[in-house]
């Protein structure tokens, strides 16, 4: 049986099943163990992670009478949340993503070189210039206008080397779509597009060993991974006409609602807006992507994950906002439907955030691949429903992104 608890009342010979939390946030390259170790508590008590599930079949479990949210109660919360979430209004899309994909993906190419080369810049020691990289968030948030959803998938297909440089796009374009579902003015959307394009800049000086290190991070290595929110902060600050609100992101989006970020230990409204905004779309890119130590995970179990971290770590009205704009089913999310089919959703619906377009392509009563079919689960003329969330680590469809997003993977 699976317990959420305080990582205040672990105790040895407890079954660590998972953290809640990103695992950029806690000490540990692996998860699911026993606690054999005291200094393996004070690591995870010393981390920023509040909770941790347990698993009380292969471990001790908490005493009688502590405080403990079961998974099906944990479930239940999260539920309530997204579905709160999901009967808000959201903004419409005035093109299909099948219209957008193929320019965006050439949008994607273009800004992945133009950050290449702005990096290549700042480890030759000159000043950043924001000229260039303003045309390109132009262009960004262009594509984000036409269709939320297309952009911001294909920036999830990056591979694990392309990662630092397609992480800034992504985080760029989902910044933009955030600026417009919380109904900031165009200024103020193209400040935030160029916040996401630029918060990562000081990994351009990190070393490339502990950068792209396939395990865990030593103490040592994640106290230089944590400074680059800094280096970055002070790279901006010598550059030219560079915006305030891009330096004010680069600087503290690691910083958390509860206090226990980086580098500054801001807290609640110590937090800026913008970045508060940059902790949700840093997050969601970096769990969604593959990365040289683990694999992402399906954008539909992301950002549920994100809802039981809300409290302490987001400012629960930007991640609210942020999931409104992405959709309960993000792009990409694996499906099955009330007919035992299963798909991949493609797009989202002005209708509601839980009806998307699903391509179906596998029937779980056959168990056999079926001729691809798009169904819009917001059309009066099905009664197909999404019935629950698939894991595509369960299934190993190999084509699973050509299937919703028409193109070849990572076709930059």
């Amino acid at each position: 049986m699976l317990k959420r608890i305080s990582v205040h009342q672990l105790t040895l010979g407890m079954h660590l099943q998972e953290f809640c939390g990103s695992w950029m946030e806690h000490p540990f390259f692996r998860t699911s163990f026993v606690l054999k170790d005291p200094k393996d508590i004070e690591s995870i008590v010393g981390s920023s992670i509040k909770e941790v599930w347990i698993d009380c079949d292969k471990g001790l479990d908490v005493a009688s009478g502590e405080a403990a949210v079961s998974e099906a109660e944990s479930e239940a919360q999260v539920e309530h949340e997204l579905k709160q979430i999901a009967n808000g209004r959201r903004q419409l899309a005035p093109v299909s993503a099948a219209q957008e994909l193929e320019r965006a993906a050439k949008i994607c190419g273009r800004a992945k070189q133009a950050v290449v080369s702005m990096f290549e810049e700042v480890r030759m020691g000159n000043a950043v210039d924001v000229g260039g990289a303003k045309l390109l968030v132009e262009e960004i948030a262009d594509s984000v206008s036409r269709n939320p959803g297309a952009l911001i998938s294909l920036a999830r297909l990056k591979t694990a080397d392309d990662y630092t440089y397609m992480h800034s796009v992504a985080v760029c374009a989902m910044m933009v779509a955030l600026a417009k579902q919380l109904g900031l003015d165009q200024a103020q959307t193209r400040s935030a597009g160029l916040a996401g394009l630029l918060h990562d800049l000081g990994k351009a000086v990190m070393p490339m060993d502990v950068l792209n290190k396939p395990g865990k991070l030593t103490d040592a290595e994640f106290t230089i991974i944590k400074s680059h929110p800094v280096q970055g902060h002070k790279m901006l600050l010598g550059g030219v006409n560079v915006d305030p609100i891009a330096i004010e992101v680069c600087w503290h989006h690691h910083e958390k609602m509860d206090g226990s970020g980086y580098p500054d230990r801001l807290e609640g409204d110590q937090i800026s807006l913008w970045a508060r905004m940059g902790a949700v779309c840093d997050v969601y890119d970096a769990i969604t992507s593959n990365r040289p130590y683990k694999s992402g995970w399906d954008p539909a179990e992301s950002l549920r994950k994100m809802a039981e971290w809300t409290k302490g770590h987001f400012d629960p009205q930007v991640f609210q906002a942020f999931v409104k704009g992405m959709g309960i089913y993000p792009v990409g999310s694996l499906v099955r439907l009330s007919s035992g089919r299963i798909g991949v959703v493609t797009e989202q619906t002005s209708k509601s955030l839980t009806t998307p377009r699903v391509k179906v392509f596998f029937s779980t009563k056959s168990n056999m691949r079926i001729v691809p079919q798009l169904i819009d689960l917001s059309s009066p003329d099905t009664s197909e429903k999404i019935a629950a969330r698939e894991d595509p680590a369960k299934w190993h469809f190999p084509d699973l992104n050509e299937l919703w997003s028409g193109l070849p993977s990572a076709p930059w």
